[in-house]
């Protein structure tokens, strides 16, 4: 399994936990950040979980699409649909877990 998944499945783990989704947003050209929330919750803002490198970032949008997406690792299947909005006129990609 290519590490750029391993990254988005830690990543989906702890949008679990805490029943939010993943968003990732471009800073730049080198990186991208990455929060836990709901951007649809103007009363709650996401929470910051760190940064990825940008070749990560876009290897995790090659190997998934728009709309349902299913990984499977072991006996564990994660269920995400993928989709797009802007934040603060930031582009950004939502995973939310089924």
């Amino acid at each position: 399994m290519p590490g750029s998944l391993v990254t988005l499945l830690e990543y989906l783990e702890l949008s679990l936990d805490e029943g939010e989704c993943v968003v990732m947003m471009r800073h730049g050209t080198d990186v991208c950040a990455v929060y836990i929330g709901n951007p649809a919750d103007e009363d709650n803002e996401l929470t910051g979980h760190g940064t990825i490198a940008a070749g990560v970032a876009d290897e995790i949008l090659e190997l998934t699409q728009a709309g349902i997406n299913r990984i499977t690792v072991g006996d564990q299947t994660y269920r995400f649909v993928r989709s797009f909005t802007h934040i603060a006129d930031v582009g950004a990609v939502i995973f939310t877990p089924t």
